[in-house]
């Protein structure tokens, strides 16, 4: 029996998430407390939260092959593990699908990449 398994990237430009950032309820609406604190505190918090505004889209696509309803972008939370590798945690309904989410995160001072994978 084959592997199925769904990829999805995402490509995002740091200014435009820069100039978001400034609105609180764009925070707030969009990134886990967590990933407030997290990217908060890093010099150039930006490139943090572009890559995980990446990631967040780039898990919505891959798991988009299941066909679950109305993903919000907090539902999907993006952390760091002390080795560096990304991952992600995601909402109770969710949750399900979590251990088969592999990512792969990116940045420079203009663009954020993700990838993600899904295996099912």
């Amino acid at each position: 029996m084959p592997i199925k398994f769904s990829v999805g990237t995402d490509l995002v430009d740091v200014k435009r998430i820069a100039a978001s950032i400034k609105n609180p309820r764009f925070l707030e609406r969009v990134f886990t407390a967590s990933e407030i604190k997290y990217c908060g505190g890093k010099k150039n918090s930006a490139q943090h939260y572009a890559v995980r505004f990446a990631a967040k889209e780039a898990v919505w696509k891959a798991l988009s092959e299941v066909q679950v309803k109305g993903i919000a972008h907090k539902e999907i939370g993006v952390a760091r593990a002390p080795s560096g590798r990304p991952s992600v945690s995601l909402s109770k309904r969710l949750k399900k699908y979590e251990k088969k989410i592999h990512l792969s995160l990116s940045h420079t001072d203009e663009y954020a990449l993700a990838v993600a994978t899904f295996i099912r």
